[in-house]
């Protein structure tokens, strides 16, 4: 089943599409900007997460598939749900209280007057048990599609929930590449959309958003560094959501890791990084070999001591954290410095890649290395 009479949603929620700064023109919805969608000005960042990565991963699951980029999934989502306006998202992505669209039952909700059933005990229970079918998520999938479409952005084989940022922009960007479009090129994004939903107004209201966010990428730079600094970071960013596992990680990419965590994480069941393992990455991708473990890490480059503090430290310094002052062999985590207080990393199992604050004040902040 395709995805049925979503623009009635949009309508009755009230489709309100960003408005630029003044000056700014909508840019060309080929167009490519290859980078992170965090920090981009009135995008929630844990979706800005969510739809990075979701562009990165699906070039795995749709080889062929050409061009799929973070503002292409913004637009959508944008058009759908206004970027689950009205709705809390968690750190993990989870999205509450969940998001529905209006029960389709015939009478003319959202512009529907054939009634859609759901047929079958998956179906209603994704539905909340409701008889009549009504779109979920963020990306207002319904129900029949999910269940044949739906894919799990972390790895894991729980079942993927359309309430979750990181599986359902990866759900929407494996529907949207179906069968290998190329991306970049206005008629077949368009059919791609149309395919997404049969509304020709819908396909022209997503394409005024993607414009619109093409435009905010091309004005918003969220990596304060360039040369090698800028690629490293790039290369962590396009991993926001990647879940943790033990001992996984290295330089191509995300692998299965190891058993197991202090805290007893099987990270042979999940592909994804730890920590090292996400820096190990990063640096790999301008020619720096780092060694596997965070204390032999901190063994390279020039090292910045705990006491001179933010101020001495750079975008793209790795940033480390040690149970005991001033021994290297104690370090047991480490980040990447994104700036402005910000650190990039792979924190912990049960959470996938992320940015969060330096803890500078934590007893085991173990100050920096600049390898750059």
């Amino acid at each position: 089943m395709k995805k049925l009479l979503l623009l009635g949603f949009v309508t009755l929620i009230g489709l309100s599409l960003m408005v630029l700064p003044l000056g700014l023109a909508a840019s060309s919805s080929a167009g490519t900007s290859g980078g992170s969608a965090v920090g981009v000005a009135g995008l929630p960042p844990v979706l800005g997460q969510a739809y990075t990565l979701a562009a990165t991963k699906v070039r795995d699951l749709v080889p062929a598939c050409r061009g799929m980029r973070w503002e292409i999934l913004a637009g959508v989502a944008e058009v759908e749900t206004h970027q689950a306006a009205g709705h809390q998202i968690g750190s993990d992505g989870e999205i509450t209280p969940p998001i529905y669209g209006p029960l389709l039952d015939g009478t003319g909700q959202g512009g529907n007057t054939v009634p859609v059933v759901n047929t079958t005990a998956g179906e209603r229970q994704l539905d909340a048990g409701s008889h009549f079918a009504r779109a979920l998520g963020l990306f207002q999938f319904m129900p029949a599609t999910w269940l044949t479409t739906a894919v799990n952005a972390h790895g894991t084989s729980a079942a993927p929930d359309p309430d979750n940022a990181f599986d359902a922009a990866l759900t929407a960007a494996a529907y949207l590449c179906g069968n290998g479009p190329d991306l970049t090129q206005p008629a077949q994004l368009a059919a791609a959309l149309l395919a997404y939903n049969r509304s020709d107004a819908y396909v022209q209201q997503v394409e005024a958003a993607v414009a619109q966010y093409d435009a905010l990428a091309s004005v918003t730079s969220t990596i304060p560094a360039s040369g090698k600094a800028a690629v490293v970071l790039r290369a962590a960013m396009a991993q926001f959501g990647v879940p943790y596992s033990w001992g996984a990680g290295n330089a191509a990419g995300p692998t299965r890791g190891q058993c197991c965590s202090p805290g007893g994480q099987d990270g042979s069941r999940i592909t994804g990084f730890d920590c090292s393992g996400l820096t190990l990455y990063a640096y790999a991708q301008v020619g720096i070999t780092l060694p596997r473990t965070a204390a032999e890490q901190a063994a390279e480059g020039r090292r910045v001591p705990a006491s001179a503090g933010l101020p001495a430290l750079r975008p793209g310094d790795l940033i480390f954290y040690g149970y005991i002052p001033g021994d290297d062999a104690s370090i047991y985590h480490v980040a990447i410095y994104a700036g402005s207080g910000m650190q990039i990393a792979a924190p912990r199992p049960g959470q996938g890649v992320t940015e969060q604050p330096v803890d500078l004040k934590s007893p085991t902040y173990a100050g920096g290395a600049q390898i750059l």
